[in-house]
């Protein structure tokens, strides 16, 4: 039989960072390439304990078929807790529960971009989002990054220029793969940049719960006054990546079209996964939850960019986040970043991801990759580095 796929999924590819992933199945692949949360975070024992509480006392709802806009007590539980941050207005937005923030960006862009629509985003960013991004056929503009977020003449000219844009995708905390932070005044300038070019913006904001260090800056959203910002999160990177349980809070037309999509999507997202959110949130400490994670994650953090300080060759450079899961590492000016994440995995049993896996064409040029510090544990993460900085030194010293 000859396969003929459709339009809409001939050109994706397999994620780059699952084709790398294939070699962790060796366990004498020490890997960085992971983008998991640190699993000592998980209360895998409140989890157990709230599971069999549900079981006993309310089977039957975590059981049947439920409304798409997801479990009312966790949205009542979600809206209070947004609205204490400005990201959620009762009167003008509504909010729908996810399978993660993987399906709410999807969603977002399903709903509001037609074929041949620019969608503008940070260039690298987010995998995930990108192949959900191609899958509709919408024209993608990557605006290059500054250490404070996108280039805002850049950023302008692709609004200036591009058909049709109509949504700008970004990343403000910690963004995936680079770490780095979206400043204030760029959150405020790209606001300003979206209200004057009548576009939206998609805060996908993952990792902000997780800052351990440096003072939080406020949302985009939490400044929205003309309904253009949607912002999506997870329970991902606080309880369990596993559970698939994510949010959007954004104006309310917007919602019941994601509601719509949804519904032929796959009806509504785990409710028992739901419950189990609602009452870690309401009868457990989350607050002091995210006080662990955070420590785990700055512990973990220190030790990996020790670890590069004292073993890399001084050409690499690397961002140095406050938050988040990640480290963006760059080789000098000419090298082969390729050849030498290649050569770190076959050779040397390294495993990291190659920036090319987060571009818009993965045939663009970048000399970066990225490093996760959160999933391998403490003596992989000095010796991974020990052995790449080893490989640096010999390749560039």
């Amino acid at each position: 039989m000859d396969y003929v796929f459709s339009d809409k999924v001939s050109s994706l590819k397999p994620s780059v960072i699952r084709e790398i992933l294939k070699f962790t199945a060796d366990p004498s692949v020490i890997s960085l390439a992971a983008g998991n949360p640190a699993p000592e975070t998980f209360p895998a024992k409140d989890i157990g304990d709230i599971t069999a509480k549900i079981m006993k006392e309310n089977p039957v709802a975590a059981l049947q078929y439920s409304i798409t806009e997801g479990y009312t007590p966790l949205r009542d539980t979600m809206k209070k807790r947004l609205a204490k941050d400005n990201c959620f207005n009762e009167e003008t937005d509504e909010l729908i529960i996810t399978s993660g923030a993987q399906q709410a960006n999807e969603l977002s862009c399903k709903v509001l971009l037609n074929e041949g629509d620019t969608l503008i985003c940070e260039a690298p960013t987010f995998i995930g989002s990108l192949n959900a991004f191609k899958s509709y056929h919408v024209a993608l503009k990557g605006v290059e990054m500054d250490s404070d977020g996108m280039n805002l003449e850049k950023l302008e000219e692709a609004l200036r220029t591009s058909k049709n844009p109509k949504l700008i995708y970004i990343i403000p905390n910690f963004q995936n793969p680079t770490g780095l932070c979206t400043s204030l005044e760029k959150r405020k300038a790209i606001y300003e940049l979206a209200k004057k070019y009548g576009v939206m913006i998609l805060e996908d904001n993952p990792y902000g719960d997780t800052r351990f260090a440096g003072e939080p800056i406020p949302s985009i959203k939490s400044m929205d006054t003309e309904g253009l910002v949607i912002y999506s999160g997870t329970f991902s990177k606080t309880l369990a990546p596993g559970i698939r349980v994510g949010f959007v809070s954004a104006p309310k037309p917007v919602i019941s079209k994601i509601v719509v999509c949804k519904q032929v999507s796959d009806v509504h997202t785990n409710i028992l996964a739901q419950m189990i959110c609602d009452e870690y949130m309401n009868n457990y400490d989350m607050d002091a939850h995210l006080e662990e994670i955070r420590a785990i994650n700055k512990r973990k953090c220190d030790i990996m960019l020790s670890a590069i300080d004292s073993s890399f060759s001084k050409k690499v450079t690397c961002t140095r986040p406050q938050g988040g899961l990640f480290v963006w590492a760059t080789l000098p000016e000419g090298c082969d970043m390729l050849g030498f994440c290649t050569k770190a995995v076959e050779e040397y049993r390294v495993a990291v991801v190659p920036g090319t896996a987060f571009l818009i064409n993965e045939t663009d040029k970048t000399n970066s990759f990225r490093l996760n510090f959160t999933t391998p544990t403490d003596e992989q993460l000095v010796k991974g580095c020990e052995i790449l900085g080893k490989l640096s030194r010999d390749m560039f010293d």
